[in-house]
């Protein structure tokens, strides 16, 4: 029997946690034709399937889990071993992927990068900017960023930046032909611009007083997934949009758009940087994190 190689192992264990040949490829960088011929190359040299392929879905055999479960530890601490002699030779290096939202990325951008990617040349930085909240296990990322409300369990957490507010806003021409709202009810009679979550669901806007929360299912006739055109479609007088008051900061600063509901308006615990305790600790990310703890 002819013995794998270690690529051949590590592209095995990727795609049996995967579960799909093309994640796999995308995590390895690699092709799926070729990741899928080394597959069948290596269940021919072992003479046993390891995986059960369907048009849809690959998942491990019998054969194929028991595999994974010896190999995984295996794999785990060579990663650690490199790791060490890594960080005794000098810089880390390689490519550190992470998962957020494209505010999250704007501000790592404008904060953390730069001095990472200066301070750490041997390093890439692989930043995928999307809504909807992902398994950072099984996407193949080493670390993903959310708000601290939102952190999946089991994971170990780095506050990104302060807690932040969600605020209502408005153009000055909006309210200058309507009542200004004064609670959350008066909502039911304003246009509001309405936000999609990434799962599909309407976000139902919350507000807080004194103890007192309120959920609000807003009305209105238009509907976006995304905060930036959100902000716009307020400040073109088209109704009041809720938002990260970051992510308004420069339209409330030159007049554009206008706070209602300021004192209904909560402040939510801010961003993280999260990624899972239960793995080794990459050297290119414990880098990371300590030039993000230096200050955003």
């Amino acid at each position: 029997m002819a013995k794998p190689t270690l690529a051949d192992l590590t592209a095995f264990s990727t795609v049996a946690t995967h579960r799909s040949f093309r994640r796999a490829a995308d995590a390895l960088g690699v092709s799926r034709s070729s990741l899928s011929h080394a597959m069948r190359a290596l269940e021919r040299d072992l003479g046993i399937r390891l995986l059960n392929r369907t048009t849809r879905s690959v998942s491990p055999t019998e054969a194929g889990e028991q595999l994974l479960r010896r190999l995984t530890p295996v794999l785990r601490e060579l990663d650690e071993a490199l790791d060490s002699v890594a960080d005794e030779g000098g810089q880390p290096t390689g490519t550190l992927r992470i998962n957020a939202n494209e505010g999250a990325v704007r501000l790592l951008l404008e904060n953390v990068v730069p001095r990472f990617l200066a301070r750490y040349p041997g390093m890439a930085l692989d930043l995928v900017a999307e809504g909807r909240l992902v398994d950072i296990v099984e996407q193949g990322f080493d670390a993903g960023v959310r708000l601290g409300e939102a952190l999946p369990q089991d994971m170990v957490a780095v506050q990104l930046g302060d807690d932040l507010r969600f605020v209502a806003v408005a153009a000055p021409s909006y309210l200058a032909e309507r009542p200004r709202p004064v609670t959350p009810d008066d909502l039911a009679q304003h246009c509001c611009i309405r936000n999609r979550l990434p799962s599909g669901k309407l976000y139902r806007w919350e507000f807080a007083k004194q103890g007192q929360e309120v959920v609000v299912n807003v009305p209105g006739a238009l509907t976006l997934d995304n905060i930036g055109l959100m902000i716009e479609a307020a400040a073109n007088g088209l109704g009041i949009a809720y938002v990260p008051e970051p992510a308004a900061r420069a339209w409330l600063d030159d007049g554009r758009l206008v706070t209602v509901l300021d004192d209904w308006c909560p402040v939510v615990s801010g961003l993280y940087l999260y990624y899972p305790g239960h793995r080794h600790v990459p050297a290119g990310l414990r880098a990371f994190i300590e030039v993000l703890r230096e200050g955003t």
